[in-house]
C-alpha cells in the first residue's frame, strides 16, 4: 500500500512538470533580475506573484484590453488586420485608414497634434513644369490619415543657394562686344550698317572698361602665350603672366550671385509604448501605412512584361501642425512631401522586450521628409500682420 501511494505521488509531480513544461515562456526578459522584474511589474505581472515565485521568470504579461471585461487571460493569437493584396489590386482598393496613437486621447479645442494626411501624387502632365505655389497642402482626395503627438525636437529651416561669381573688365568688355555684334549681324546682312560700324561698337566697350587698343592686344598676346604654355603641360593663366610681368591682376569684380533655391526636409522621431490591444493594433497599422505609401506602385495595365515596364510614383504626404481642428496658430506650414525615409527601433528601450503576442513594449518611428517644390515669395501673399494673422510663421 505505502508503494502504490509512491507511485501516485510521482506520477502527480510528473505531471505537474509537464504542465509546467507547456506553460509559455517570457518572450522578453532583462539580464539582470531585479531590472526583469521591474519591467514585468511595469508591464502588467503581479508584484505579489514575482515575489512568491523568487524572481523566476514569468510568463510574459498580456497587453491590457480595453475592455471592460478585461480577465488578464494570455492573449489568443490575432488575425491579421492587413489582408495580403492580391497582385492585380491596385492602391485605391485598399480601405482608406483613419490611425491615431495614442488611441484613447481625445482631441479638444486646445489639444496640439501632428496630422499627416496621405494622398495620391498627381504628375504634372503636358505643362511639363508646374506652377510656383502649385504643391501647398489642399486637404482633398484623401487616402488616409494619420493623427499622432507633436514630437520633441520639431524646427524648420528655409535656404536659398548662392555662389561667389568673378568677372574682370576685358571679359565684360568682349562678352558685351559679342552681344552688340550678332545685335547688329542682322543690320549688317541687310545693308543698314557696315563691318566697321559694328567694330566700332567693340572698340567702344573695350574704352568704356578703361582698356585701350595696345593694352588689348598686349593682353590678347599674353593670353595666347598661356595657352601656349597649356599645350605643353605648363598650368599658366593670363592672371600669373601679369602678375609676374606687371605686378598687378585684373579686378576680379567678384559679386554674389543667387543661384536658386533649395528643397527643405523635415525628420520626426515618435516613440511609441502601445498599452492595450487596441493601441498595439494602431501602431502595427500606422507603420505599416506609412510603409505601403512610400513603395513605389507597379502598373497594373497592360499584358505580359509591360507591366514591369514602368513603375507609378509613390503617394505624397501632406502634414499639418494641428489646434484642436484648426491650423496651428504659430507653428511653420508645409507643402506636399515625399517620404523619403522610414526607419523603425523595435527596442525603443534599448532592450528587446515584447508583451506576450509579440508586440514591443517600445519602439521608436523615424520619418524622413522632403518638400516637392521650393517656397516662393508668393507663398507668403495670404500672410496678415498683427492679431489677424492666421498662418502662425508661414512657411
Amino acid at each position: 500500500m505505502g508503494r502504490s501511494k509512491q507511485k501516485a505521488k510521482e506520477r502527480a509531480s510528473a505531471a505537474k512538470r509537464r504542465a509546467g513544461a507547456q506553460k509559455p515562456k517570457m518572450a522578453s526578459f532583462r539580464e539582470d533580475a531585479v531590472e526583469n522584474r521591474a519591467l514585468q511589474v511595469q508591464n502588467g505581472a503581479s508584484a505579489s506573484a514575482l515575489v512568491k515565485s523568487g524572481g523566476k521568470t514569468q510568463v510574459s504579461p498580456p497587453l491590457p484590453s480595453s475592455s471592460p471585461n478585461n480577465t488578464n487571460e494570455p492573449v489568443q493569437e490575432q488575425p491579421a488586420t492587413l489582408p495580403s493584396r492580391p497582385p492585380t489590386q491596385t492602391k485605391k482598393s485598399i480601405p482608406p485608414r483613419s490611425l491615431r496613437y495614442p488611441v484613447n486621447e481625445e482631441i479638444h479645442n486646445t489639444t496640439d497634434y501632428l496630422k499627416i494626411d496621405i494622398v495620391e501624387y498627381k504628375p504634372v502632365g503636358k505643362k511639363l513644369v508646374s506652377s510656383p505655389g502649385s504643391r501647398r497642402a489642399n486637404g482633398k482626395n484623401i487616402l488616409h490619415s494619420i493623427i499622432l503627438p507633436i514630437p520633441p525636437n520639431i524646427q524648420d529651416g528655409n535656404a536659398v543657394s548662392y555662389s561667389d561669381s568673378s568677372m574682370n573688365g576685358l571679359t565684360a568688355a568682349l562678352a558685351g562686344g559679342s552681344t552688340d555684334l550678332m545685335k547688329g549681324l542682322p543690320e549688317v546682312l541687310s545693308g543698314k550698317k557696315t563691318i566697321g560700324e559694328v567694330g566700332g561698337d567693340l572698340g567702344k566697350r573695350l574704352e568704356q572698361s578703361g582698356l585701350d587698343l595696345g593694352t588689348t592686344q598686349d593682353l590678347i598676346t599674353k593670353q595666347l602665350a598661356a595657352s601656349a604654355a597649356s599645350v605643353f603641360g605648363g598650368n599658366v593663366s593670363l592672371s600669373q603672366l601679369q602678375a609676374r610681368q606687371e605686378g598687378n591682376i585684373f579686378n576680379p569684380n567678384m559679386e554674389l550671385l543667387f543661384n536658386g533655391p533649395t528643397l527643405r526636409s523635415f525628420r520626426f522621431s515618435f516613440k511609441m509604448t502601445p498599452r492595450s490591444q487596441n493601441e498595439s493594433i494602431a501602431v502595427r497599422d500606422i507603420i505599416n501605412t506609412f510603409k505601403r505609401s512610400m513603395a513605389p506602385k507597379t502598373m497594373t495595365t497592360g499584358t505580359g512584361n509591360s507591366q514591369s515596364l514602368y513603375l507609378k510614383t509613390p503617394d505624397i504626404f501632406e502634414i499639418r501642425y494641428k489646434k484642436g481642428v484648426d491650423d496651428h496658430p504659430f507653428l511653420n506650414t508645409f507643402k506636399q512631401c515625399f517620404l523619403e525615409n522610414m526607419s523603425v527601433n523595435y527596442t525603443g528601450e534599448g532592450t528587446y522586450a515584447t508583451y506576450g503576442d509579440g508586440t514591443p513594449i517600445s519602439l521608436v518611428m523615424n520619418l524622413s521628409f522632403k518638400e516637392l517644390e521650393p517656397i516662393y515669395d508668393i507663398d507668403y501673399d495670404d500672410d496678415t500682420s498683427g492679431s489677424k494673422r492666421k498662418t502662425g510663421v508661414g512657411f
